[in-house]
């Protein structure tokens, strides 16, 4: 991990990723590149929209729309402002901004700037699906080809021990997997290699899960003896995920991701308010390659 990419608004949740990202900087010895992506509308930036260029807050007013200007000395402002907080005392950073709001184009933005994993907030989220699923964390989660860490409560201290990697144990997710235990690897975290087993159609008996699991781990050529294999029941794949990782206290989530779908097909209910409203544990996102 040499350089996280940091998306803010400048908001509350935005800082909450923010300080997160500073302290796995600090323990990884990583660059921080901030971006802020201005709430433009393209017709009004054609010179610039067309390219998605990230440009440089000094700013000029030269030849750019009235709108632009604004937004630019706005978002020069912010970066100011958030100078002055305590948890960037002595941290060196980089920022940009992108010309206008468009989620899907930020896997450019990461490439431009070599970054190898993306820490983002996530507003007003309360269960896992409402964290990803119509939501522009899901737009990110969906373009990047870097892992994603979602953070939506603040962390005075991210010390990732324990990591739970959520599988649905098909193949495809082998590359996903070797991720997570390469990032676990770095951080000297526990991984637990979890299925949830539900009723219905999706259920499978010990031994399938066994089975399965077996081969998973042969064909990925890992050391049984480096992380735990974990099969939970439950009446739904979220409500296991959040009983289990609580039950083990979890610091990280991994789910794996696809392009295409996204994490919707990962939730099929919607959970209890109660049980919403003390989900706080972040999840880190791995596309399926």
């Amino acid at each position: 991990m040499k350089t996280i990419l940091v998306p803010t608004d400048f908001s509350e949740t935005a800082n909450y990723a923010l300080e997160v990202a500073v302290q796995l900087s600090k323990k990884t010895n990583s660059k921080l590149v901030l971006l802020h992506m201005l709430e433009i509308k393209d017709h009004l930036l054609p010179s610039v929209s067309e390219t998605n260029d990230v440009i440089n807050p000094i700013l000029s007013s030269g030849g750019n729309p009235p709108a632009a200007v604004f937004y630019m000395k706005l978002a020069h402002k912010n970066f100011e402002a958030l100078r002055e907080h305590k948890f960037l005392e002595g941290v060196t950073y980089e920022e940009a901004i992108q010309n206008h709001l468009n989620f899907n184009e930020i896997n450019t933005t990461a490439k431009k700037y070599q970054a190898d994993i993306i820490v983002m907030g996530s507003h007003g989220a309360t269960g896992l699906k409402e964290v990803f699923v119509g939501s522009h964390t899901e737009k990110v989660v969906r373009s990047s080809e870097i892992p994603v860490i979602v953070i939506k409560n603040k962390h005075l201290d991210f010390n990732v021990k324990n990591l739970v990697f959520v599988t649905d144990l098909k193949t495809d997710t082998l590359s996903t997997l070797k991720k997570a235990f390469a990032f676990c690897k770095q951080l000297d975290a526990k991984l637990y290699l979890l299925h949830i087993n539900t009723p219905g159609d999706a259920f499978m008996t010990s031994n399938d899960i066994d089975e399965k699991i077996n081969h998973l781990v042969k064909e990925a050529g890992f050391d049984p003896n480096k992380f735990e294999v974990q099969k939970y029941n439950d009446r739904d794949i979220e409500k296991g995920i959040i009983n289990f990782s609580k039950s083990i206290g979890a610091d990280l989530i991994a789910i794996p991701t696809h392009a295409r779908r996204g994490l919707a097909h990962f939730f099929n209910h919607n959970l209890s308010e109660e049980m919403v409203n003390h989900f706080d544990i972040p999840v880190i996102t791995f596309k399926i390659d």
